[in-house]
């Protein structure tokens, strides 16, 4: 691939998207250090203040009237009225993405989530500019809004999704079955003797990692009080991401629990964690359960943010990899049978084995090389910024 400007757009609503973006970025940077690639928030208030304010809002929807967001993403997940909000998106968000097109002067724009896809697709349908368009589906389910016929490359988790895209007219040869992009340290091996004595954790007790997602959701701390009740010995991770007033009531919490409970904030050792746990408890976003396979980790997967993550737990809760709450009283008895079934915990972790892709960063860097390195040559057929 000759020297290129890479774009990659992603959108800070939750951690994943982002986390994804960076993943991509970071061996692209590896395996390029010429190029020029750059990582950009397209929901920012330095992108537009309009993007930055629908950020805002579906956060306090989550907040206020989660069975609204559900409703709405139901709603918009079949093809004419997903089409409609698909148009409506890219109308008015297609002069913030031609600004950054501009701004980078990019060859190459990544999107690892559908609002940026949506302009950039529109933008290349109406001929505005010429460069290659690459979508990374960060979740294990498929959506109206992700679907654009002008994206040049999908990469997405399973099989399953390449059925459905094809099933909504997209050409098999554009869809290519990655997994979702994670960073490289998930797949390291680690000493765990030597993470345990760096944490000051026993070896001898069941290690329960707790997280919510980089917002620390996910009903953390009634996870907390499901394991309170419980008296099988163990040991407790959370990480409360940047949520600072959860950070502050575990802490508070710790004094009085009868289990050893340590807290982090956003951490950057998530690996580490890991590698240490025997059990995630976390809702089931789509970044943080690529991680927990690329770590053989067995999960028990609650409080998703309703549409998407309901549809992530089901997919893993399907392929025997992790165990879907339902009902949160019951996050405290799933617990016990799990710690206290080894044999299902090994069978958790063997199909975490055959499900996980902890490449997928670098198995999408060498599809988008290989792509670009066959259209080098035909590069010129429009003016980049054309009208």
């Amino acid at each position: 691939m000759t020297q290129k400007n890479i774009l990659i757009v992603t959108a800070s609503i939750g951690s994943g998207h982002n986390k994804a973006a960076s993943a991509v970025g970071n061996e692209l940077k590896r395996r390029y250090p010429a190029d020029n690639i750059n990582v950009v928030d397209f929901m920012s208030l330095e992108t537009a203040y309009i993007n930055d304010l629908m950020k805002e809002i579906y956060f306090k929807m989550l907040e206020l009237v989660p069975n609204l967001y559900e409703f709405l993403y139901k709603f918009t997940s079949g093809r004419l009225k997903g089409s409609s909000v698909q148009m409506l998106l890219a109308y008015f968000m297609k002069h913030n993405m031609v600004s950054l097109i501009k701004k980078y002067n990019a060859d190459i724009i990544i999107c690892t989530h559908p609002f940026p896809c949506a302009a950039a697709a529109y933008l290349k349908r109406e001929k505005r500019f010429d460069v290659s368009l690459f979508t990374v589906i960060t979740d294990f389910c498929l959506h109206q809004i992700w679907i654009y016929k002008n994206v040049d490359m999908y990469f997405v988790a399973h099989n399953g999704m390449k059925r459905q895209l094809i099933e909504r007219g997209i050409n098999e040869k554009r869809i290519q079955v990655t997994g979702i992009p994670i960073h490289r340290v998930f797949s390291d091996t680690y000493d765990r003797e030597m993470l345990l004595k760096k944490f000051d954790l026993s070896a001898n007790m069941p290690i329960i990692l707790i997280m919510g997602g980089g917002l620390g959701l996910g009903g953390i701390k009634y996870a907390l009080e499901e394991l309170e009740k419980l008296s099988l010995p163990m040991q407790i991770l959370v990480v409360a991401g940047a949520n600072l007033s959860l950070w502050s009531e575990v802490n508070c919490y710790i004094t009085h629990s009868r289990h050893l409970i340590k807290v982090w904030g956003y951490s950057h050792n998530i690996n580490e964690l890991m590698t240490v746990s025997s059990l995630l408890i976390s809702k089931p976003g789509a970044l943080t359960i690529s991680e927990a396979m690329a770590k053989e980790l067995p999960m028990l997967l609650h409080a998703p943010i309703p549409g998407p993550e309901s549809e992530n737990a089901a997919y893993l809760a399907e392929h025997g990899v992790a165990v879907w709450v339902q009902k949160k009283e019951a996050i405290g008895e799933t617990v016990k049978e799990l710690l206290t079934d080894k044999e299902r915990l090994a069978w958790m972790k063997q199909k975490a084995k055959v499900l996980k892709q902890p490449y997928a960063a670098k198995k999408i860097v060498d599809i988008i090389t290989g792509y670009m390195d066959g259209h080098d040559d035909n590069s010129n057929c429009l003016s980049k910024y054309g009208h």
